[in-house]
């Protein structure tokens, strides 16, 4: 390491154990997990919540209230931004975190899109789960999970 004038962060390297504990590296948490059926233990791989929290944000950064571009403008960045973020966490265990993100882009869809709107409420009326992934065209993540593969046998 000295050779190549790298140095090691001594407040973030520790040495773990992946088959008794886990960690997080570049965005994923590795280490032991669990499943949901019969709770056996399996190493494996899924996005840290320090990256959901992360996606999160930026899905808020994109849906501010005071946004007045067009909707297909808004909905292509919001795509893009979910599409790139599946991309990267496409490995491992997703579904929970998939699930987590597709209820928080429902959820500031439906603020952002009632506030522009002049809905009363939350807007849950007018902007049904079903017409958000659906009708407006915003990318669900968890669905392309079970979608089948394309090309492929």
């Amino acid at each position: 390491m000295a050779k190549l004038g790298l140095t090691l962060n001594e407040a973030k390297t520790s040495i773990k154990d992946a088959r008794t504990e886990r960690f997080d590296f570049l965005g994923y948490t590795l280490g032991p997990m669990f499943t949901l059926q019969g709770g056996r233990k399996y190493l494996g791989a899924s996005p840290s919540r320090k990256s959901l929290k992360r996606v999160k944000t930026k899905i808020g950064e994109l849906l501010t209230p005071g946004d007045k571009g067009p909707w297909p403008q808004s909905r292509g960045k919001l795509n893009r931004l979910l599409v790139g973020w599946s991309a990267y966490f496409s490995y491992g265990t997703r579904a929970p975190a998939y699930k987590a993100v597709d209820q928080h882009v429902c959820d500031r869809v439906r603020r952002f899109l009632a506030k522009r709107h002049n809905e009363p409420g939350r807007g849950t009326r007018a902007f049904s789960w079903d017409k958000i992934f659906g009708e407006l065209g915003v990318t669900e993540l968890f669905q392309r999970l079970r979608a089948p593969a394309v090309g492929l046998p």
